[in-house]
């Protein structure tokens, strides 16, 4: 049987073979040139020269960065980037959520407040960054704000901390990262025995038992990253990056969950009404569950904002400061500054796999559930 396209399935392929052909080259040729370069020691010698000495490597340059003895600050960096994109996520969501049940509860004024609070994310990072630096001065800005009251100012830090908390040794990251595995296939096997799934809880008793043996091995063997002790930790410093960014973003986390606030249907509260149910309980098992898709996209979102943030910690603090640094920060310095662009390749595709992680899984469900994209 041959293969015909219609006139108007000829026509929709034209159209966007030219958009196909342009991500192709411009975004995953970048991807796979990018990749290349990360495999050979461009920077090394003469970086910026006509006919540069490029030799292939192979993944040397990203167990420098894992392991090397001068990439200390990357390691900080990457602690950095998942204590933001925790807090930064969190706090987003909860404030987002606090704001739109109040306006949806409203007698008046929801159009004022709403134009309000969705305000600060018409700014750019870079306006925002700016202003809050202002509002961070160790000796101004809100550290002045208990004097209005006669109380004495504050003595907080922000942005100028060196201070950190819940420090770990990086040399055992990867025992850290089979005990997480380890304790997630157990709360799992858990789950499953409760739900009486047999097959399931045997699964995940079988990963359970085989992390416990990993971790029993490397510890046996002492498995590390590094042969020495390195502490890395959450800088208190990333604060003020933190407070910033919730002050832009939980308009925008606001405005999503009011929206599905109001896709409720009043037959289900009602309902619920008349079964009895309190308020808090209708807003804790009616609208809250049916509020889950919008958290989860809210979280792939505000995510991937804050794994790939530059431009806010860029204006907030400049790129030459260590305790609020992120990976795009450094990828920047050792490209532009350094002409390491191997490096700052390899930087790039670290990020890019990070961000994929939580990207891919929520593409996949999105497409299952919309029946492998038929409609």
């Amino acid at each position: 049987m041959r293969f015909r396209l219609k006139r108007d399935e000829l026509y929709a392929v034209l159209v966007i073979l030219p958009s196909i052909l342009l991500l192709a080259v411009f975004v995953y040729g970048f991807i796979a040139q990018t990749f290349r370069v990360s495999l050979t020691d461009w920077g090394q010698t003469a970086a910026l020269s006509l006919q540069p000495e490029i030799n292939y490597v192979g993944l040397s340059n990203y167990a420098d960065l894992f392991g090397g003895f001068l990439n200390i600050r990357f390691r900080q960096d990457l602690t950095n980037m998942v204590m933001f994109t925790v807090l930064f996520v969190g706090l987003s969501l909860a404030t987002g959520l606090v704001l739109a049940s109040l306006v949806d509860n409203l007698i008046w004024g929801e159009t004022v407040l709403r134009t309000v609070f969705l305000y600060p994310m018409s700014l750019s990072f870079v306006v925002t960054g700016t202003v809050w630096r202002w509002l961070l001065q160790p000796r101004g800005g809100i550290n002045l704000l208990p004097t209005l009251v006669g109380l004495r100012a504050g003595q907080f830090l922000w942005l100028s901390s060196r201070d950190q908390q819940l420090t770990f040794d990086w040399a055992l990251l990867p025992h850290y990262a089979v005990v997480a595995l380890l304790a997630l296939a157990a709360v799992m096997a858990g789950a499953a025995v409760l739900r009486r799934r047999r097959r399931q809880a045997a699964a995940w008793g079988a990963a359970a038992a085989m992390a416990a043996a990993v971790v029993a091995t490397g510890l046996s063997r002492r498995w590390q990253l590094l042969p020495y002790s390195e502490a890395h930790g959450f800088s208190t410093a990333l604060w003020g990056v933190v407070l910033a960014a919730v002050w832009q973003m939980s308009g925008y986390t606001m405005a999503l969950y009011l929206a599905g606030l109001r896709t409720v249907p009043d037959e289900l509260r009602e309902a619920a009404y008349v079964d009895g149910a309190s308020r808090l309980q209708i807003y804790r098992h009616v609208e809250l569950p049916m509020l889950m898709p919008i958290t989860v996209s809210a979280i792939v979102i505000l995510g991937h904002i804050a794994l790939k943030i530059f431009d806010l910690i860029f204006a907030m603090a400049g790129p030459d400061h260590a305790p609020t640094s992120v990976p795009a920060i450094t990828m920047f310095l050792k490209t532009f500054r350094g002409n390491q662009l191997a490096v700052g390749a390899a930087i790039g595709t670290i990020l890019l796999v990070i961000v994929s992680l939580l990207i891919v899984p929520y593409v996949v469900t999105q497409y299952r559930g919309d029946g492998g994209g038929r409609a």
